[in-house]
């Protein structure tokens, strides 16, 4: 695997994203700007400007793009050490022209920022401070170094002084405004992008797992017949035959490994959850599911119906579709409770004739004030734990990769979520919980969706597939 590709999941990684060709394409645009912006200044504004010194800096980028095409294929992509030492000959070749030709005097001068722009969009931090920084120091120096634009008759063409000051304090705004404001909005999208990345790998995985689940319980399903049959035959075989004789050890051998295989084809089929088609399921079976990985990592996990110990299930529990995205939510969501959590985490399950609604708590810390606005976007988590002695620390720091995925997936499905504190924000829940237990002071995740959905999806799932089969148990 690739160093970019290991590096996936990090704020730098779009550092090794800028293909050769794209800055060459950008550089013959520049110099044919330049070329038709001398000659116009040369015969049409009869500018007297070093011509043969301004064509040889112009030469130099002509170049410096011939040779990087020669050396280099155009697909290649650049490092941060190429992109920024590119850039910085671009700027520096900018400079030069400038000096040449009226310094912060020339309107062209705006033109610095495009560097700046591209190293901020594209590169690193350290890169994009490495060109402002060359670029602030540059136009400093273009104040008061630089060769007059004069015309033919000897007239100087100069602006007062306080425009040229005007001048460089624009682009000295501009240069650290574009760079901050054009690399914020870029890190926002690659962060999403990485983090959508993310959740389309996690929902194929779910996607697999559901579908081995299914391959799993028809196989079990399948197999019992001929292995009911080979358990039959070795017993009839076994009550023939005289004890302590070879053919007899043989057929308990057989009998026993058909035993034990059908032991296992009982386990393996528990994934296909008695549903044939895999497609609804109760809701209470489906939270059940999700939690399932988390029930022995050291937490006790409580499972309440509409705010009671969870029972049989109940003649009007909403019937869900067993989507992966319904079902991996979830389980960030439990697993999120689980690590943060002192010693229990809260799933509580409840309907009524418009919602239904799953709420998991637990009685850790909560979320961090400051980040509460901020729960379920990528790259943000910084949740705090609580030691034995009261004092805050932040020994657990993740992106939030985990929240966002499971917000991501759940909304898909058609949910709200609203991330809240126990221990301050249960009324923001809008919701009354009978159960309320003194001991959940910790994060709060409210999931709700229309249950109209929900009995609309099992209806057009019935009328297109039947009812589902019930798989057979072998005994």
């Amino acid at each position: 695997m690739s160093q970019q590709s290991t590096n996936l999941f990090t704020r730098e990684a779009r550092s090794d994203w800028i293909r050769l060709r794209t800055l060459i394409i950008l550089r013959w645009l520049a110099i044919a700007g330049q070329i038709s912006a001398v000659v116009f200044a040369v015969y049409y504004l009869k500018l007297a400007i070093p011509f043969r010194l301004c064509l040889i800096v112009i030469t130099a980028a002509i170049l410096f793009n011939l040779l990087a095409t020669s050396v280099l294929p155009p697909s290649k992509r650049l490092s941060e050490r190429e992109a920024m030492l590119s850039l910085l000959f671009d700027l520096g070749q900018l400079v030069l022209l400038l000096y040449l030709t009226g310094g912060l005097h020339n309107p062209f001068a705006l033109l610095i920022l495009a560097p700046v722009t591209i190293a901020a969009t594209a590169l690193t931090l350290y890169a994009t401070l490495v060109i402002s920084l060359t670029a602030l120091s540059m136009i400093s120096i273009l104040s008061f170094l630089y060769m007059p634009l004069t015309k033919l008759s000897g007239e100087v063409l100069e602006l007062p002084r306080l425009f040229v000051g005007g001048m460089w304090v624009a682009l000295t705004i501009g240069i650290l405004f574009l760079a901050i404001y054009a690399r914020r909005v870029t890190a926002e999208i690659f962060s999403m992008s990485q983090a959508l990345s993310a959740t389309q790998t996690a929902l194929a995985r779910e996607y697999q797992l559901t579908a081995l689940g299914g391959v799993v319980a028809a196989a079990a399903h399948e197999m019992g017949t001929p292995l009911a049959t080979i358990k039959l035959v070795s017993s009839e075989l076994a009550s023939e035959l005289q004890d302590g004789t070879e053919q007899k050890e043989d057929v308990l051998l057989i009998q026993e490994q058909a035993d034990r295989l059908s032991q296992i084809m009982r386990d393996m089929g528990r994934s296909g959850k008695d549903d044939l088609l895999l497609k609804h399921a109760p809701i209470t079976t489906i939270v059940r599911e999700a939690a399932e990985p988390h029930e022995n990592r050291g937490k006790e996990l409580i499972f309440l119906v509409n705010g009671k110990a969870e029972g049989p299930v109940e003649k009007d529990t909403p019937i869900i579709p067993r989507h992966p995205e319904i079902i991996h939510g979830l389980r960030n969501l439990v697993q999120n409770a689980v690590d943060f959590s002192e010693s229990i985490v809260l799933i509580d399950v409840t309907w009524d004739e418009t919602i239904v609604r799953i709420m998991v708590g637990d009685d850790g810390s909560g979320y961090p004030p400051d980040l509460l606005d901020r729960i379920g976007d990528p790259f943000i988590s910084k949740r705090k734990k609580q030691l034995n002695s009261g004092q805050a620390r932040t020994d657990y720091q993740g992106m939030g990769l985990g929240l966002f995925i499971a917000k991501t997936l759940l909304e898909r499905s058609g949910a709200e979520l609203t991330f809240a504190n126990a221990a301050i924000d249960l009324t923001h829940l809008n919701q009354h919980y009978d159960f309320f237990d003194p001991r959940l002071r910790g994060a709060i995740v409210d999931v709700r969706w229309k249950r109209a959905d929900f009995d609309e999806s099992q209806k057009t799932n019935r009328e297109a597939l039947g009812p589902n089969q019930q798989f057979e148990t072998i005994s």
